[in-house]
């Protein structure tokens, strides 16, 4: 069974820093595409950044501020964000498929076939 735990969240500062972790189980990390996702209220579920063998995706909203990494001997993918901005503010979602030929890009939340349950990143000015 596949299961992606998310952890880190929570309120921070403008400025501020935070990493978000994803426990994943019934799968290894570096054999799907895995990455994060995020809702803001009011917006669509949109990719932030991606991983696979591919290649690493990031959205431009947060480049230079977000770094996407993975332990593969944890089996845990992690989520680095600096710089942190009010427009930052959402649900963190960890996702994974085993989906190729992708590239270096985050997949249609359509084809997501594993969520995690998210974790709310609050940034207050």
């Amino acid at each position: 069974e596949v299961q992606l735990v998310e952890s880190g969240g929570g309120l921070v500062q403008v400025g501020g820093s935070l990493r978000l972790s994803c426990a994943a189980s019934g799968f290894a990390v570096d054999d799907y595409v895995i990455g994060w996702f995020r809702q803001a209220p009011g917006k669509e579920r949109e990719g932030v950044s991606c991983m696979s063998e591919e290649g690493t995706y990031i959205d431009d909203s947060v480049k230079g501020r977000f770094t996407i990494s993975s332990d593969v001997a944890k089996n845990t993918v992690y989520l680095q964000m600096n710089s942190l901005k009010p427009e930052d503010t959402a649900v963190y979602y960890c996702i994974a498929v085993d989906l190729y030929g992708l590239g270096p890009r985050c997949p249609s939340r359509y084809d997501v076939r594993y969520w995690g349950e998210g974790t709310l990143v609050t940034v207050s000015s």
